[in-house]
């Protein structure tokens, strides 16, 4: 993942989201929170979620996805430790030879990059970025998979 040289700002400002004084005043806020910039703008309702992940996506020179329009292969998912997919937001949705996808919706979060990395090996990772509303909405599926398996299993140890 090569970073572009544009801060986020840069990039909101250039595609006409936000003004300079509206940067400004959610730099001053970022100073005294210690939030993401992104998520200040959010919550002051000066930009949407999809703006945010459109500007990541471009800053960190990734691909973006939207997870309704892609086949994601849950039995791959739940080789993944629920911890990585329910706490860190990462989604691995699928596999080829020599490397696995894995859906983010924060490049910035080291700790889960890493533990994809590791919970990955031997196959390298692909980085793609997704919305928080993709990724919640393939959680609840990956919790309703998770769950329907478990039932199969536990109806097929009652058939005599």
């Amino acid at each position: 993942m090569q970073k572009s040289s544009k801060r986020i700002g840069e990039i909101l400002i250039e595609k006409k989201l936000i003004t300079e004084a509206q940067l400004l005043d959610a730099l001053q806020e970022q100073k005294a929170s210690d939030g993401f910039l992104g998520g200040i703008l959010i919550k002051k309702g000066i930009i949407n979620s999809a703006e945010l992940v459109v500007a990541l996506a471009e800053q960190f020179n990734m691909p973006l996805l939207e997870l309704k329009e892609e086949y994601i292969d849950m039995e791959l998912a739940r080789r993944f430790s629920s911890s990585l997919i329910l706490d860190h937001k990462c989604f691995p949705i699928h596999q080829d030879e020599d490397s696995i996808t894995v859906a983010i919706i924060n490049p910035l979060n080291a700790i889960a990059i890493s533990k994809i990395e590791d919970e990955a090996k031997p196959r390298r990772v692909k980085l793609v970025l997704v919305s928080e509303k993709d990724i919640e909405e393939a959680i609840k599926n990956y919790r309703q998979y998770v769950s329907d398996s478990i039932r199969r299993l536990l109806n097929k140890d009652k058939k005599p």
